[in-house]
């Protein structure tokens, strides 16, 4: 492999062809944390594969996934990988899921690769040099106005969480002209990133569905916080991202 890039795409390729395959079978679903929190032999099976191809071109380096855990501290070099975002929606058949891998170089994301395997488009980043779509670049949303602007956001899995959930949809939807929930954060991002959606929120949100797309947003332009307006971490409680154009007024009816 020529680059980390090549390396990413190439894992991400492997995931997604699993996904494909995956979904002419019966699937094998068991819930996690709640009811509606899924995993199924697609999930498992795509992260070896991911593993399998960073094993063999980078086999020194760190790896976080979602199924199998690893390096939870950044450091040196670390992959962060969610080997399919939006597993409900794989599920029941609903075409909005992805593959979604980041490489973190000492607490920084230097690449980023999402494959939405459903379309078989490929979002790309590298830290500095831009974001693109199947080798297009990409550019956030040039709006200004939150009353003009489509968003998107997510609900989390834990029941006792999802009160906090309502109140900020109640708040933004009033403000905005439209509000979407597609269920995979990594398309969400990339979807930002590409001008289709000018914002988006979700709380308690793990590394591996924020790593890839934020940097994707960044390097198409828009910005992407925590709910203080602190540049964002993969840690935060928030993430909020979205077009420069509104990010603050977006902030501002989240903190209202």
């Amino acid at each position: 492999m020529s680059s980390d890039l090549d390396i990413a795409i190439a894992a991400a390729q492997q995931a997604a062809a699993i996904h494909r395959s995956g979904r002419t079978g019966e699937l094998q679903v068991r819930s996690k944390s709640t009811a509606i929190d899924l995993v199924t032999q697609v999930d498992t099976e795509s992260e070896a594969a991911i593993r399998r191809v960073l094993a063999h071109h980078v086999p020194t380096d760190a790896i976080l996934g979602e199924e199998e855990g690893g390096a939870r501290t950044a450091g040196g070099r670390r992959w962060i990988v969610d080997p399919l975002d939006g597993t409900l929606n794989y599920t029941h058949g609903f075409p909005y899921y992805c593959v979604s891998i980041a490489l973190e170089v000492d607490g920084v994301v230097e690449v980023g690769v999402v494959l939405d395997s459903a379309r078989g488009e490929l979002f790309t980043a590298i830290r500095g040099e831009g974001a693109s779509r199947d080798g297009r670049p990409l550019q956030a949303s040039s709006r200004t106005l939150l009353a003009e602007s489509m968003l998107a956001t997510g609900f989390a899995y834990q029941v006792d969480r999802m009160e906090e959930n309502y109140a900020l949809f109640g708040k933004v939807m009033p403000r905005s002209r439209a509000l979407r929930r597609p269920g995979a954060a990594a398309l969400d991002l990339c979807n930002v990133a590409a001008g289709t959606l000018d914002g988006f929120w979700e709380l308690y949100l793990s590394p591996w569905d924020v790593a890839a797309g934020g940097l994707m947003v960044r390097e198409a332009g828009g910005r992407v916080t925590d709910e203080t307006g602190r540049r964002g971490r993969l840690d935060d409680r928030m993430i909020v991202a979205a077009g420069a154009g509104i990010h603050d007024e977006l902030l501002a009816v989240l903190n209202s």
